[in-house]
């Protein structure tokens, strides 16, 4: 038994205890991932107790443990789904077949690679909202950010897992380089764009929240196929963490709305002068954050997502769904620009696979807007938040050379420049949201610019303390 790992310090399902070599392992891990988590974790809240919850199994008494910790001593479990017997591989080139167990060797640089990638999201979301804690517009916000803080953190464990289990000293050199990069850093950046932008207050917080991590979810989702069992495994347990990250952002956006309509009626419409934030400038952070997440998905014509779905590793949302597993013969309408306009082609289905997801997720995304709307209408708002067109603002694939308005016209980069300001954030608009983010410590009491929630958490009243101050 290790002197330093034991399965009180990480819950976990994997046997870690009787696993010499995988101790050994995470014992000259563990200590680089405290040392990263007390230099990029949440600044100035390292020593406070937090009322947070903790998965100490996979069982439904056992995935949400709650009480108060310091987030250094959280226990940041490793937790795979329990293994269906008898399941196969459910699309591509081997479907049909066994899952696997251990990594198949030609497979082997491809399946790092979505590892690594889907790995280096969770601590750099952690770096972006480092700083948040000092403008908590409550406590109970305040304790939301520290609960995604530390899931975000455990499914870094997961990954690493992954790659300590099944990918030797290469895994283990892709574990050390995940704490390594570093959120924006010129030299040694995240892999993804979007977690290279700065974070700077909550609104951006609750719009990341939002988009990002919706992305997150139909990436674990489409990896949760896998035909490599123990990575399908791991992220089935990770999207039941990943909806409460969604809830945060969704409903943090809605009390952003709710409280910008209120001061709307009470002060003569000006919501700017009674220190809320206004519609039209939230609906620009919304533009803002969509497309950012967006190209999160890759292009919309990849040969990459072709290989990994012919490969059994990465499959479609919910595949289960579909009646046909191989798509060899199917295409995929798109638009695309020729000749200076946009035109309606057919692609393969194999290679449009980037788009197939990313139209899933932006369904889910107009769902949540539709409830940001409903919001607007029980108010008595005469205003609707929406998505921008998929080729607004986009730097990763076909449109990405384009200019185009957040209703998908075709522009030129001189109109586009001119009227940036129009549909994304100014820089008079980032300094307005920051001069209003002014922390709120007191148990029940909100900033002026977001109204309190619905309900507390765990069943809890608003007024508890979920951070001891």
């Amino acid at each position: 038994m290790s002197t330093v790992l034991t399965d009180e310090k990480i819950p976990n399902n994997v046997h870690l205890s009787s696993d010499r070599r995988l101790q050994r392992a995470l014992e000259a891990w563990q200590p680089q991932f405290l040392d990263w988590w007390k230099e990029m974790g949440p600044v100035g809240f390292q020593q406070k107790d937090v009322y947070l919850r903790t998965a100490v199994s996979v069982e439904a008494n056992g995935w949400a443990h709650f009480d108060y910790v310091k987030m250094p001593d959280y226990r940041w479990g490793i937790f795979l789904e329990p293994k269906q017997e008898g399941r196969v591989i459910g699309f591509g080139d081997y479907a049909g077949q066994p899952v696997w167990d251990e990594v198949p060797g030609e497979l082997r640089q491809m399946l790092r690679r979505l590892i690594v990638t889907q790995g280096d999201t969770e601590p750099a979301s952690v770096e972006q909202q480092r700083a948040l804690g000092a403008t908590a517009p409550s406590l109970y916000d305040l304790r939301n950010l520290f609960q995604v803080n530390v899931e975000e953190g455990r499914h870094l464990w997961a990954m690493v897992y992954l790659l300590h289990t099944y990918f030797g000293r290469d895994g283990r050199e892709e574990a050390e380089e995940l704490l390594a990069r570093r959120s924006g850093d010129r030299d040694r950046p995240r892999i993804l764009g979007a977690f290279n932008e700065p974070t700077t207050h909550w609104l951006s917080f609750f719009m990341f929240t939002m988009f990002t991590d919706r992305d997150g979810k139909y990436q674990l989702a489409s990896l949760a196929e896998s035909g490599f069992d123990p990575l399908a495994r791991s992220c089935r347990f990770m999207l039941t963490e990943e909806a409460h990250h969604m809830f945060v952002g969704e409903t943090g956006v809605q009390r952003v709305i709710k409280r910008a309509c209120e001061l709307m009626k009470s002060g003569g419409g000006d919501v700017r002068a009674q220190g809320g934030i206004d519609l039209p400038t939230i609906q620009k952070y919304l533009n803002l954050w969509y497309t950012l997440s967006l190209d999160l998905f890759g292009g919309e014509i990849s040969s990459n997502a072709a290989d990994a779905f012919a490969s059994g590793l990465k499959g479609r949302y919910k595949e289960d769904r579909y009646e046909e597993h191989k798509v060899l013969d199917q295409s995929y309408p798109m638009d695309v620009v020729e000749g200076g306009q946009v035109v309606r082609k057919s692609v393969a289905m194999r290679t449009a696979l980037n788009e197939v997801l990313r139209s899933e997720y932006t369904r889910d995304c107009q769902r949540g807007v539709d409830r940001w709307n409903k919001t607007l209408a029980d108010e008595g708002v005469d205003f609707q938040m929406k998505l921008p067109s998929s080729r607004f603002h986009r730097h990763i694939g076909i449109y990405a050379d384009h200019a185009f308005t957040p209703a998908g016209e075709l522009i030129s980069k001189d109109e586009w420049a001119s009227r940036r300001d129009e549909w994304l954030p100014s820089q008079a608009d980032e300094a307005y949201v920051v001069s209003l983010m002014q922390p709120v410590y007191e148990p029940g009491k909100m900033a002026s610019w977001i109204a309190p929630p619905a309900k507390g958490i765990n069943a809890l009243p608003n007024e508890f303390e979920y951070v001891r101050m």
